[in-house]
This record gives structure tokens, C-alpha cells and sequence, in this order.
């Protein structure tokens, strides 16, 4: 490969997971017995409800606290929270939706060529981690964006973000990240 030539990566974001509050106390067997698409795991204490469009899953607790996984975007992942909240208004609770924040974002991405992972271990050596017996990924971490990339030997990379209350910088706005693949 050129080093003259362009490689356009595709970064997908593949999960986003969201948390709310309803602000009233849930009643989980009410739930189960009249909702739709739920599974009520009554010895952990939650119920899970899967929602076809956005295809979420929720999980929810008797405090009111719902965590949401299974959104491909900020925008889906609330259109979701709002949709699960609006249902369980009409089981019946006084629900107000409250205390959204998308917690984490999981995104992945290939690159075109092999990656050996002992060289760019130590070529990267404070902010990258490497124990074979354990994981078969670097562990790279990216401390100002509270990021953590898995990077595999084929060139597959998974990026883990966890959300601030302000929405990512894009890479023009946020310090140059750069590796050392040599």
C-alpha cells in the first residue's frame, strides 16, 4: 500500500446505551403480566422489554431507573427511551420522563492491513496494553476522550466511549490522536 494513496474508514457505530428516570416506583409484575414483549427476571429484580422500531431493548427496575441498549444513535436511542416511557404511561404509571444521558457508545472499524500487535505496543507503550495470555487485543487508551480502542492482529479496531454531558469533538476540534504502526 502507498503512503501516497487515501484510505476512507468506515466507523459504524454499532450500540448506544442511554439511561432515564421515570420518577415513580414501577410495578414489575404489573409490567410482565400486561406489557408487550417483556421478560420479568423476578429473582434479579428487573424486567426486560425489547421494542421493535427503534430495536432497543430496556432493562427496568422498580426504582423507576431504565437502562436502554441496542440504539445505533443518539437520536434513536431517545426517540427509544421516549417510546418506552410512553408505554408504560399507558399501563398505567405516572411517568415523566427525566434524567436522560446516553452513558456509552460502542463503535467499530477495520482497517485495510494487519496490525502486529507487540510492535505497536511498544512503539505506543503509556497508553497501550498488550497481554496475549489474557485478551487478544491491545487495549489503547485515550484518556482525554475517555476512550478505549481494542485493536485485533487483522486490523479490526472497537471503540468504546464514555459520554460527558457535551457531545463528542469531532477530529477537528479535539487534539491530534496519533499511532505508530511501524
Amino acid at each position: 500500500m502507498d503512503a501516497d494513496s487515501d484510505v476512507a474508514l468506515d466507523i459504524l457505530i454499532t450500540n448506544v446505551v442511554c439511561v432515564f428516570r421515570t420518577r415513580c416506583h414501577l410495578n414489575l409484575r404489573k409490567i410482565a403480566l400486561e406489557g408487550a414483549n417483556v421478560i420479568y427476571k423476578r429473582d434479579v429484580g428487573k424486567v426486560l422489554m425489547k421494542l421493535r422500531k427503534p430495536r432497543i431493548t430496556a432493562t427496568i427496575w422498580s426504582s423507576g431507573k431504565i437502562i436502554c441498549t441496542g440504539a445505533t444513535s443518539e437520536e434513536e436511542a431517545k426517540f427509544g427511551a421516549r417510546r418506552l416511557a410512553r408505554s408504560l404511561q399507558k399501563l398505567g404509571f405516572q411517568v415523566i420522563f427525566t434524567d436522560f444521558k446516553v452513558v456509552n457508545v460502542l463503535a467499530v472499524c477495520n482497517m485495510p492491513f494487519e496490525i502486529r500487535l507487540p510492535e505497536f505496543t511498544k512503539n505506543n507503550r503509556p497508553h497501550a496494553s498488550y497481554e496475549p495470555e489474557l485478551h487478544p487485543a491491545v487495549c489503547y487508551r485515550i484518556k482525554s476522550l475517555r476512550a478505549t480502542l481494542q485493536i485485533f492482529s487483522t486490523g479490526s479496531i472497537t471503540v468504546t466511549v464514555l459520554k460527558r454531558k457535551y457531545t463528542l469533538p469531532t477530529p477537528l476540534d479535539s487534539e491530534q490522536v496519533s499511532f505508530s504502526f511501524d
